[in-house]
């Protein structure tokens, strides 16, 4: 996750990680137009991999009452977003790996998540 100030120059880190996922998004396209990973891959920085498997990371999210979300119809709903990349300093905005959303207030360290 990066903070930001809405309107003001973004930090260095956040530059670095902006220059880091550029070729990840350069290759997505490639792979959306039909490209094939050999075509895109360059064999010399290429390592193979092998007795490979997954593996689950946790990664920064938002948990709370969703309004008005696109996919995720209804009113006050409890979700937790996809990857957290954004949020504002002010804790007013957040960009996730797949949109923005608008902050309201957090919950507070006396409430649970059911509200009470």
């Amino acid at each position: 996750m990066l903070k930001f100030k809405p309107g003001q120059e973004v930090s260095a880190t956040f530059l670095l990680q902006l220059e880091r996922l550029k070729p990840l998004v350069a290759d997505m396209e490639k792979v959306a137009a039909g490209m094939l990973p050999e075509e895109i891959a360059v064999p010399e920085e290429t390592p193979t991999l092998d007795d490979w498997f997954g593996v689950a990371l946790e990664t920064p999210a938002l948990a709370g009452y969703s309004t008005g979300h696109p996919r995720l119809v209804g009113t006050r709903r409890l979700i937790t977003t996809s990857d957290l990349w954004l949020i504002s300093h002010d804790q007013r905005w957040a960009r996730t790996l797949s949109r923005w959303y608008r902050l309201g207030e957090p919950m507070t360290a006396q409430q649970g998540p059911d509200g009470k």
